[in-house]
């Protein structure tokens, strides 16, 4: 059954215009008026709807009844990543969306070959923000990861909040050191639903003072074996092994 994003509180039995991008959707599938359809908002859960009627550029539906149907990991798992250049940032949003990520960092490094500021960065982040979307009507996923906008990687490390005992986050730090932790020993040692903060390079990785600031802001270093993989292949090896179980 077709699903669409509809950002907006959701009640069994109301009838509401789709946004604009969900409305555009219908009328590309060529879907009528009595047709069911599967809504989600990003608070959890699905409704099913039905169609009431097509306009030119604008789609009524009503909603039924509220499933209580997640499909996320256990764990909560964020990215913070070097941008890959080219569409490869593209395809990374998309998988990671698609695989149960719950938020993505886009940085900048000393690496990074992909500069984004100003009115090209919100556009980015916009435009990867639909993807996520996408990904998620696709997958069957309820709750859209969060594409946080473009920042740099030492202010991003400044500005995150101090390590609480009460609520821990584990901060694993992607890294191809010498002697640096197997990432499912550090999984292993955490509890199973224990939110992960996943920091990876771009082409090329972190320089070594980045490394060292990101392990001064409580990341610990952790590989992913022998294997040198590329950057967006990295982060979503992280993601698989953490969302399921470690």
């Amino acid at each position: 059954m077709p699903r669409f994003f509809c950002p907006a509180p959701l009640l069994d039995g109301q009838s509401l215009a789709l946004p604009a991008s969900a409305a555009r959707h219908v009328q590309v599938l060529r879907l009528q008026p009595g047709q069911a359809i599967t809504l989600f908002n990003g608070d959890g859960g699905e409704w099913d709807a039905t169609i009431t009627r097509m306009g030119r550029s604008d789609v009524d539906v009503s909603l039924g009844a509220h499933h209580v149907t997640e499909r996320e990991p256990a764990r909560a798992v964020h990215l913070a990543l070097g941008m890959p250049a080219n569409e490869r940032m593209d395809w990374l949003v998309e998988k990671a969306a698609e695989l149960g990520v719950a938020s993505l960092q886009p940085l900048h490094t000393a690496h990074s070959v992909l500069r984004l500021a100003g009115e090209r960065a919100t556009k980015k982040q916009a435009h990867w923000q639909s993807v996520a979307v996408a990904a998620c009507e696709q997958c069957g996923g309820n709750r859209v990861p969060a594409v946080q906008p473009v920042a740099d990687l030492a202010a991003w490390l400044k500005g995150l909040p101090a390590i609480d005992a009460a609520q821990p986050v584990l901060r694993c730090l992607l890294s191809l050191a010498e002697g640096t932790q197997a990432l499912g020993e550090a999984l292993a040692a955490a509890r199973a639903d224990t939110p992960v903060l996943f920091l990876s390079g771009p082409e090329g990785g972190l320089s070594p003072q980045e490394e060292a600031l990101a392990r001064a802001s409580g990341f610990t270093p952790v590989t992913l074996g022998p294997r040198v993989l590329r950057a967006e292949t990295a982060a979503l090896a992280a993601l698989v092994q953490a969302a399921s179980g470690g």
